[in-house]
């Protein structure tokens, strides 16, 4: 295999490659096995997954599902792996990665709105003169509740979707939820695609902190969609939203990952938006 270009970030310490593919010529080499050589932290480059930079109409020629999530189409589409090489629908943390190299290679204009498609539709991000990025990852999408464990331990899980699936679980120390070597007991009638489980426990008003294993991943430093879940299921249990409803004004939590904070805002009009920080750290060639 000939060699190629590669990047990595990272945003709150959830990493990335990133393979600027703008015209789609990669597609065929884009195989699992090759997104968990890259991904391979003692012998590849290593991240919790993998992001192709690619324009959405070079996709979309040989992924005609692409079309059907974006009216209109995007220039840039966010084909995101996890790292066992599964196909994933959304990334918060990714997608403000993949925002930073896009404005850095000078891709795009950051003096507004950027819409950016994903495999859960258009996600729209914003950045600030502060240095960090907001995304506006949509409205949240409340399940059947379910329950999750880490044997002998088990707890009520809220189901959220943010454009990928979440059981959010309270407990009362993020001890509680092992090693997350394994990934934790859950329903798959309700998750028969698989889902992120994340623990929760609160910090202060409006502040919570988390652990996460992410589905296809294991446990991640970060994880921005899981976060907004976090947040939502927080401001739910704190009555700021009953279930089923929106908040009657703006809410904001911080939420505290292993690997930084991640600021989320529920607005009244029913839309979760994200901010933090996206560094890109690396960048160079490979034949991995």
């Amino acid at each position: 295999m000939s060699a190629y270009p590669f990047l990595k970030g990272h945003g709150t310490e959830n990493d990335f490659v990133l393979l600027p593919d703008h015209d789609g010529s990669i597609h065929g080499d884009l195989t699992e096995e090759r997104v968990r050589a890259l991904c391979d932290r003692r012998a590849g480059i290593g991240g919790d997954g993998v992001m192709r930079v690619i324009r959405t109409q070079a996709l979309a020629e040989f992924d005609q599902a692409v079309l059907e999530l974006h009216e209109p189409d995007p220039e840039w589409f966010m084909d995101y792996r996890n790292s066992d090489g599964s196909l994933s629908e959304m990334c918060g943390n990714g997608i403000r990665v993949f925002a930073r190299h896009l404005a850095e290679s000078g891709l795009i204009d950051t003096s507004g709105p950027v819409a950016i498609g994903t495999r859960a539709g258009i996600r729209t991000v914003t950045f600030s003169d502060a240095g960090e990025i907001t995304v506006d990852m949509g409205r949240p999408v409340l399940g059947r509740d379910s329950e999750v464990a880490v044997p002998p331990l088990a707890w009520k899980a809220t189901n959220i979707d943010m454009g990928n699936p979440h059981a959010v679980a309270f407990v009362e120390s993020l001890d509680q939820a092992g090693t997350l070597l394994e990934e934790p007991d859950y329903d798959h009638a309700v998750y028969p695609e698989g889902v992120n489980v994340e623990f929760v426990v609160r910090r202060g008003s409006q502040h919570v902190a988390m652990r996460v294993h992410e589905r296809g991943s294991g446990e991640t430093r970060s994880c921005g969609t899981g976060a907004c879940a976090v947040m939502v299921a927080s401001a739910i249990k704190d009555r700021y939203a009953p279930a089923g409803s929106t908040p009657a004004g703006d809410v904001t939590y911080r939420v505290d990952v292993p690997g930084g904070e991640l600021s989320i805002t529920w607005t009244r009009t029913d839309r979760v938006l994200l901010t933090g920080p996206a560094v890109m750290v690396a960048e160079g060639i490979t034949d991995l």
